[in-house]
Order: C-alpha cells, then sequence, then structure tokens
C-alpha cells in the first residue's frame, strides 16, 4: 500500500512498474485505510473504484503523551504558485468546521498539551461558512482565543499567577496559561503575504495567546521572479507588510522561505533577494534552489538556470542569513523570555532544550520533570544556533 498525494498523482505509473503494489490511497482517501486494512484482516479486497473521494479532516492528531500539538484547520491551495504542484495533487482549499476545531483544542488540553500549532497550506486564507455564520482565518483566532480565554474565566489582558510553570498569564509568551496549565501558546502555518489582513495583525497583537512569530514566505526579493512565480504580490508590498505587523506587535519574529535559481533568475533578481533579506533580518530562514517539479506551470519556463549556478547563489543566501541570524542573537543576549521546555538536551542530561514564543531555541539547566512546562530564563550565551540560559524568577 502507498499513500500520499504525489503517490496520487502517479498512480498508474507506480502500479505499472511495481504490479505488487495493491492500493495506492490519495489525499482525500485516507479514510478508507482502516477500512482496507479490516478487509485484508478478513482476507478479501477493498474496491477503491466506486468511491468519490472528498477531503475529511481527523478529529484529532494528538500524539499519546506529546505536549505539543498540530490540528489542521484547511486543505488544499488556490494560489496556483508556478513552481507548486499542491494545487493539482491536493485540490483546492477546504476549510474545517470551527466547531470541530474547539473540540480539539479541548481535547487536546485535557491531554496535558500546552502548545498548539493551527496549519493549513495558507492558513490566511481560512474560510468557514455554514449554520454557524462566516469566519475568516482572523474571526477565528478570535473565537480561539475567546474560547480559552471563557474556559478559564479570564478577560482580555487579564493575568494571573503562573505559579511554577512561568510568568503572569496574561504576559505575551505565556498566552494565559495561568496556574491551571493548559494550551498556552498558539502558533500557526503557513502565512502568505497576500492574504495577511490588518485584522490578523490586530488579533495577534491583541490576543497574548498567540506567538510574537510568523512564518512568512518570500520567495524572491526580485518583483520580475515573483511574477514569474505567480505569487501575487510585489517586493514593496512585503516591505511595507513587515513594517506594518513590526509596528502592531513589539518583539515581533519573522521566519520565511527563500527560492534561488529559478527560471530567469539574473544575477540582479538575486541582489534584489539578498537586499530584502538585509531590510527585513529574518530570524531564520528556509532555503532552497528550484527542482522543476513535473505537471507544474514552471517546468515550462524558459532561462534555465544551470545547477552549477543555483548551487552557488544557494550558497550565498545561505552565508548572508547565517551572518543575519547571529546578528539578530547577539541583540538578544542579556534579554528575559519565556520558554516552553520540550526536551533534553543532546548534549547533556543534565540541560533541557526550550522554545521561546519567538521560536528561538534555548538550553539551560534543570531537572527533566520540567519538560512539558513554562519556564523564565535569561538569555546568556550563543551555541551555534542555540541560545544557553539561565533560569531567573522575573
Amino acid at each position: 500500500m502507498v499513500v500520499g498525494c504525489m503517490a496520487e498523482q502517479y498512480r498508474d505509473a507506480m502500479k505499472k512498474r511495481v504490479p505488487e503494489i495493491d492500493y495506492v490511497l490519495g489525499t482525500f482517501q485516507k479514510q478508507s485505510f482502516g477500512l482496507i486494512l479490516d478487509q485484508i484482516q478478513a482476507g478479501t479486497t477493498y474496491d477503491l473504484s466506486d468511491e468519490s473521494p472528498s477531503y475529511v479532516f481527523s478529529k484529532s492528531h494528538h500524539e499519546a503523551g506529546a505536549f505539543r500539538a498540530f490540528v489542521p484547520i484547511m486543505h488544499g491551495c488556490n494560489n496556483f504558485c508556478s513552481y507548486c504542484i499542491v494545487p493539482y495533487v491536493r485540490g483546492r482549499e477546504i476549510s474545517r468546521r470551527p466547531a470541530d476545531i474547539l473540540a480539539e483544542l479541548d481535547a487536546l488540553e485535557d491531554a496535558g498539551v500546552r502548545e498548539v500549532t493551527l496549519l493549513g497550506q495558507n492558513v490566511n486564507s481560512y474560510s468557514w461558512k455554514g449554520p454557524e455564520g462566516q469566519l475568516d482565518f482572523p474571526a477565528l483566532l478570535r473565537l480561539v482565543a475567546a474560547h480559552l480565554r471563557e474556559k478559564r474565566g479570564m478577560g482580555i489582558g487579564d493575568g494571573a499567577d503562573g505559579g511554577a510553570d512561568g510568568g503572569a498569564a496574561g504576559t505575551p509568551g505565556t498566552g494565559g496559561a495561568g496556574s491551571r496549565g493548559g494550551i498556552g501558546w498558539i502558533r500557526f502555518l503557513t502565512s502568505h503575504p497576500k492574504d495577511l489582513s490588518d485584522e490578523l495583525i490586530r488579533v495577534i497583537a491583541e490576543e497574548p495567546v498567540f506567538c510574537r512569530h510568523i512564518h512568512l514566505c518570500i520567495q524572491s526579493g526580485s518583483d520580475r521572479v515573483l511574477g514569474l512565480m505567480n505569487r501575487k504580490y510585489t517586493r514593496d508590498y512585503f516591505l511595507g507588510l513587515v513594517t506594518k505587523m513590526r509596528s502592531a506587535i513589539p518583539g515581533l519574529s519573522l521566519s520565511t522561505d527563500i527560492l534561488v535559481g529559478f527560471p530567469g533568475e539574473t544575477e540582479e533578481n538575486l541582489e534584489e533577494t539578498l537586499d530584502i533579506m538585509r531590510k527585513v533580518r529574518f530570524a531564520y530562514s528556509f532555503m532552497y534552489y528550484f527542482n522543476p517539479r513535473e505537471g507544474t506551470p514552471a517546468v515550462k519556463l524558459e532561462g534555465k538556470v544551470p545547477d552549477k549556478i543555483k548551487k552557488a547563489r544557494l550558497a550565498r543566501v545561505i552565508a548572508l542569513q547565517k551572518e543575519i541570524s547571529t546578528s539578530l542573537m547577539e541583540e538578544r543576549l542579556g534579554s528575559r523570555d519565556e520558554i516552553l521546555v520540550e526536551n533534553r538536551s543532546r548534549r547533556s542530561s543534565k540541560e533541557m532544550l526550550g522554545r521561546t514564543a519567538r521560536d528561538e531555541m534555548v538550553v539551560f539547566a534543570a531537572d527533566p520533570s520540567r519538560i512539558g512546562g513554562f519556564a523564565r530564563v535569561k538569555l546568556s550565551g550563543i551555541s551555534g544556533n542555540t541560545f544557553r540560559a539561565e533560569e531567573v524568577d522575573e
């Protein structure tokens, strides 16, 4: 059995090349997985040909014992970036019922989850229309924040003693978890610049449960390349959006995706990307060079960039990002911040690894019993891409 959106795209070719494959399940057929296993156990086969697949969200995405969880709120994509296969293999955008999202959050909180990441190929374009009314992404975030706050009997900006787990519950970084525990932080991935609205910025600024970090994919700093990519925004729009966000949300950190070597990209276009990196100063980036994906418009574009040049350009982007990341980390030394303790350090059993609301990794001396709780630390040093820190009371 082979499962996945790419498997679905190449179903016939795979089965022809490997006749032993009995089933190929696409994204919309994952609900059939259990039925197929039941039929195999009964000694019969399951016929997928009669299905009219539709995407179904699972009720729960929690791993037993985990204190962090990922909650899909939408599926698919309508953007059709010229290099991306997602709209063709995962289909159009489908948004999840708000009540189901809240129900899963309740179940996760009861299971001891402290941090949740809301997922979507483009979370900003979440759109629900149903008996409950019409909700866009900012409205959904308002609903989520109000729901969590109501469970704790707290108003906007109200604080409570964070107890052993951290600082004040109404301050950014603890997100209102309070001494009761529960979900303290909420993140979301991934944001498309063209859909990040003023209202979304207001929600993040006003609701402390949302972490002060946004992954905002720029891909290229060149208007010409952005046009070829069908990204639907310009570099000036992106820079204006960043200015607006940082003005409204103090302490905001940003990360991004950068794609180099796109067909038709020139040396001047690359310099424009390096320039926007210097202007925005992303905390970190996912950087890669263009690989043609069969079935996307970009495959047919002229002006292919040789692999040697693509790799050389990528190396320059990586070098600049390292420089920027190091500079930003150095500026943070001496700061005090909240972290969620995630795991043991791989280098020392006496140290724990945590993460700030700004998505910065931190290692500090602590007992393993602290894993899954919040702590307040002072950033005192740097080791690679990780801060060294010491725990503080205030």
